[in-house]
């Protein structure tokens, strides 16, 4: 299945929810991110029962600190 992520395709076995591909690009803790699909804000109390469709663009906004 392929999934635009911030403009760059990626390819997925089979299907999956928001939360399972933050899980696979943030392996070790997704913390400071914000999702869009397809322009719509994800809220991530919803990350896990949003199941992803074959070429949907996903943004992924992470905060980062400094000034």
């Amino acid at each position: 299945m392929e999934i635009i992520v911030n403009g760059q395709s990626r390819e997925f076995a089979e299907p999956l929810s928001v939360q399972q591909l933050l899980s696979a690009l943030f392996p070790d803790q997704i913390k400071g991110v914000a999702v869009a699909v397809n322009q719509s804000v994800i809220p991530k109390m919803a990350w896990a029962g949003h199941a992803l469709q074959p070429y949907d663009r996903v943004m992924l906004i992470t905060a980062t600190q400094g000034g």
